[in-house]
């Protein structure tokens, strides 16, 4: 289960229509806004003072990729400012042509503005997750209330409302495509949801209610990075390191060097340091100690304390929620989902929960029964979780992730990957050390279609470091668009989080982490294979429940043996993975997976909890946190996934009220992966049913009518539970 992988927090749809309304003309009944003619002059002043700023001239790169070398922190706020002033400009200008409003002169001319603000922005915010600086930092908190503003000044514009209005009540009429109807409906559910129909007073409200979000938003998320970097646990006495593996050893040294502790050992709380330290260290004190430290992140009544500033965001949502019109954030938010309402998600959380609990508890009976066989004189805490179920699996099935390390290097699973790629889909990569790149660590790819044709631009980012966020997300720097007939090529990204080299050794990863490439590049095959005409609709611009799914599909080739075969070499002897490994790769898929369902459940319902408020009174996280845990009937081995403090995905991201997303896209991935099984995992029909249905459409259509045109029918939840160990037996 890969849903603990931090995926992307902002949807290509909600990035590109967030990035093309940033910089829209202002509220006809607040301040009335600048002609056309003034706003181009503020924009072409800035440019001009600003000559040598890269992002105000074509890159003289390789497929207009961004000039990384050129790109200063210095260049960021005055090409903000410009694509403001530009993009009012030109939103004047639909305002105010003479013309009645059509499809072409207001929708499509909305679609293709703001050019230079999303130019920008893309780079900004994708560095701001993956190589962030104090400066970067510094920036965002300035240009954020900017962005806020410009947004809203989009939204509530009544004028330019009535065009959309207009338009939108002729849409029956106008002979419209598939895409450019449903590009009319979203335009339209854009302004109705930002708040068009609200008053005067009541729009005014909305501004100061989006503005304060979008700080609370920043401060919670650099609170978090701040409380992950301070967190080191250092040990001097080699004997606590027992039951380490000697390259989890050697990682902690080169910690310790970075962190000024030479001749010692550091772990920390990203993810490729203490999950190996939790697994195998035999000391208890110290694994308590270090997951304490993970769990308690934002939760320490310091400077970085999050616990105020995520209780105000969820109040300022509901009342955000109930001032358009809604019971709830959830409401509000799952209108726009394939979900539809927080009732059903319940109900399928209540249809998996009671199934997931009962294999939990029956895990933590298990390993109970370890430790006093062993003559422990303890209870199972949630610090011996990860400790003791491996030492059952290994019992079990004579097993454990360690043994897998040595067949997936990074570069032969890569070869994995773009193998499983080609069979599918007849894709072929050349990479390039000459492409610009935002940080050393960053591999580039040219990525070419079944006829020899260059189709996307594919960008690798894969080790861990202090300035990027934890997890592992897909984003794009351009997304695949077509206009007047000329299509412009995606260029994607896979940032991840693995441990660095050690020495003359490769990047080794276990089983798992090996599937999170599959994973994140499955998002990237979304991306990569889009054919639509608009860029709002373009790749991964789905709704939020949608999004995962494709990804989720693509993890599953990585254990059929054809492509085992093909790339999990022992990277030094060149020795295929043995069978009898794979077998019990597949005999463990099930272990632990009441654990792993749970801890993710209890994440996604404590998220609804959250979001499901109506009361706007801001609430004490820590006794609602508790409170919606207990509900739930939480056992206390376990903590979900993400506790409220450090639960970036709805507090700092794009999934409030849509954690759940990974479970639901989990059952679409189960269910679309046997009509592989059906037909051939490399069937050419199948793939092609499934690249012409789902991947090239984007946000083109409704995407469950393009799901049952791939599957025939709608997707059932047994697969998924099927593939857990969740059914009754």
């Amino acid at each position: 289960m890969k849903g603990y992988t931090l995926k992307p927090l902002v949807s290509a749809m909600a990035l590109t229509f967030a990035l093309s309304a940033c910089s829209s003309s202002s509220d006809d009944s607040a301040n009335q806004s600048q002609s056309v003619s003034e706003q181009q002059l503020v924009a072409q002043t800035i440019i001009k003072n600003n000559a040598t700023n890269p992002f105000f001239k074509p890159y003289n790169t390789f497929m207009e990729m961004p000039d990384f070398a050129h790109i200063k922190p210095e260049h960021y706020l005055p090409a903000f400012k410009a694509g403001i002033a530009e993009h009012k400009a030109e939103i004047q200008a639909i305002i105010d042509n003479p013309q009645p409003a059509t499809f072409t002169n207001t929708i499509e001319a909305m679609e293709h503005s703001g050019e230079l603000t999303t130019k920008v922005a893309r780079v900004f915010y994708n560095l701001t997750s993956a190589d962030t600086s104090d400066e970067l930092r510094a920036i965002s908190k300035e240009v954020s209330p900017l962005l806020s503003a410009a947004r809203d000044d989009i939204r509530l514009n009544d004028k330019l409302f009535q065009r959309v209005k207009s338009v939108y009540q002729q849409k029956d009429q106008l002979g419209l495509t598939v895409a450019q109807q449903k590009l009319l409906e979203d335009t339209y559910k854009s302004f109705t949801r930002g708040g068009a129909n609200l008053n005067p007073a009541d729009k005014i409200k909305l501004r100061a209610l989006n503005e304060e979000l979008g700080k609370l938003s920043l401060a919670f998320g650099d609170n978090l990075l701040a409380e992950t970097n301070s967190f080191e646990l250092v040990i001097d006495n080699q004997a606590d390191l027992a039951g380490l593996p000697q390259d989890v050893i050697d990682a902690a040294a080169q910690t310790a060097v970075k962190r000024g502790h030479a001749g010692k050992w550091v772990f920390t709380t990203h993810r490729p340091s203490i999950t190996p330290f939790l697994t195998y260290a035999n000391n208890r004190e110290l694994r308590e100690k270090i997951y304490k430290g993970y769990i308690e992140r934002g939760n320490n009544n310091n400077a970085n304390d999050n616990k105020q500033i995520l209780a105000k965001e969820a109040a300022l949502r509901a009342e955000r929620a109930q001032l358009l019109g809604y019971k709830s954030h959830a409401h509000y938010v799952l209108e726009e989902r394939t979900a539809k309402t927080p009732e059903n998600v319940y109900k399928l959380l209540d249809r998996v929960w009671p199934a997931a609990l009962n294999q939990a508890k029956a895990e933590v009976a298990d390993m109970q029964k370890l430790i006093d066989a062993e003559g422990g004189d303890f209870k199972l805490a949630a610090w011996d979780w990860w400790y003791y179920s491996d030492k059952i699996r290994v019992a079990k099935y004579s097993f454990n992730e360690q043994q897998t390390r040595p067949y997936f290097s990074l570069e032969n699973t890569l070869k994995g990957v773009f193998y499983t790629a080609n069979r599918l889909y007849g894709i072929t990569v050349k990479e390039r050390d000459d492409l610009p790149k935002y940080n050393q660590d960053v591999r580039t790819w040219e990525v070419y279609d079944k006829d020899g044709k260059l189709m996307a631009i594919f960008m690798g980012d894969y080790y861990v470091r202090d300035s990027k966020r934890g997890g592992a997300w897909n984003n794009s720097y351009r997304p695949q668009s077509r206009v007047n007939g000329a299509n412009t090529i995606p260029i994607v990204v896979n940032v991840l989080n693995y441990p660095r080299p050690i020495g003359d050794e490769p990047a080794l990863l276990t089983f798992d982490e090996a599937s999170t490439l599959f994973h994140e590049f499955g998002h990237a095959l979304h991306t990569m294979l889009s054919d639509v005409e608009y860029a709002s609709q373009a790749g991964t611009s789905v709704p939020r429940d949608y999004v995962e799914f494709p990804s989720q599909v693509m993890e599953n080739w990585m254990t059929q043996p054809e492509v085992l075969n093909h790339f999990a070499k022992h990277y030094k002897t060149g020795e295929v993975i043995p069978q009898s490994l794979v077998e019990k790769i597949r005999a463990a898929s099930q272990f632990n997976q009441g654990f792993a369902t749970v801890e993710y459940m209890a994440a996604t319902k404590l998220d609804l909890d959250w979001h499901s408020l109506s009361d706007t009174t801001p609430k004490d996280a820590a006794m609602f946190e508790a409170e919606s845990l207990s509900n739930m009937g939480l056992i206390n081995e376990i903590a979900p996934r993400y506790r409220s403090t450090y639960f970036s995905h709805i507090f700092s991201g794009g999934y409030s009220a849509g954690y759940y997303s990974y479970l639901w896209s989990d059952i679409l991935g189960a269910d679309a992966f046997e009509a592989f099984k059906e037909n051939g995992i490399f069937d050419k029909a199948t793939a092609d049913a499934f690249k012409n249905n789902v991947l090239s459409q984007g946000g083109s259509d409704d995407p469950m009518l393009l799901y049952k045109r791939f599957r025939g029918k709608e997707a059932g939840i047994e697969p998924l539970l099927r593939s857990r160990g969740l059914l009754a037996k």
